[in-house]
């Protein structure tokens, strides 16, 4: 059954990329015409969003070099400890929702210095694929599409990597417990 399974995973990808055009040929859709029409679409999209990220960019680069992610998890790290949470993991609660890249980086540095199979990597782990980076998102998708009134989103966004963030640190004590 394995086998099976990993045959079709192997060529899942391929069959899909051979059989859209195929499909949009045999439906007389112009497919190279409808490929650059997109293509284009893309590339304006592109440039439309590029002061956004800018923006994005440079007021991160302003919080860190500010001292204040420094203050925030000075600040923090009492109450989380108290709670179970590592502190090595405090800055990924605030990086993640705000760069992807930058969180990755962070967890690619914890678990190069902490090691692999510490506590806090796993639990850093976890956290990176069990959050989204809500401000990249919001800054990005929006901006490229035009809304301006993103507050809700920003909410529930906020909220559910709030959520993400204590639910990774559980699952891992239940799974890993303290090391």
């Amino acid at each position: 059954m394995t086998i099976w399974i990993e045959r079709i995973s192997a060529w899942t990808i391929p069959m899909l990329i051979a059989f859209i055009p195929l499909y949009a040929a045999l439906k007389k859709v112009p497919v190279y015409e409808t490929f650059i029409d997109g293509a284009k679409d893309g590339f304006q999209t592109a440039v439309a969003i590029i002061p956004h990220l800018v923006g994005m960019m440079t007021a991160i680069g302003m919080f860190r070099a500010s001292g204040a992610l420094d203050a925030l998890i000075g600040l923090a790290r009492p109450l989380l400890e108290a709670i179970g949470v590592p502190s090595e993991v405090l800055p990924l609660a605030l990086l993640r929702p705000i760069t992807g890249a930058g969180s990755l980086a962070f967890v690619s540095d914890l678990i190069k210095t902490q090691g692999p199979d510490t506590f806090a990597a796993k639990v850093a782990a976890t956290i990176q694929g069990s959050t989204d980076t809500t401000l990249y998102v919001l800054t990005v998708y929006f901006g490229a599409v035009g809304i301006r009134n993103a507050r809700y989103a920003l909410k529930v966004g906020l909220f559910s990597d709030l959520v993400g963030f204590f639910a990774a640190v559980a699952a891992c004590w239940l799974m890993f417990g303290a090391m």
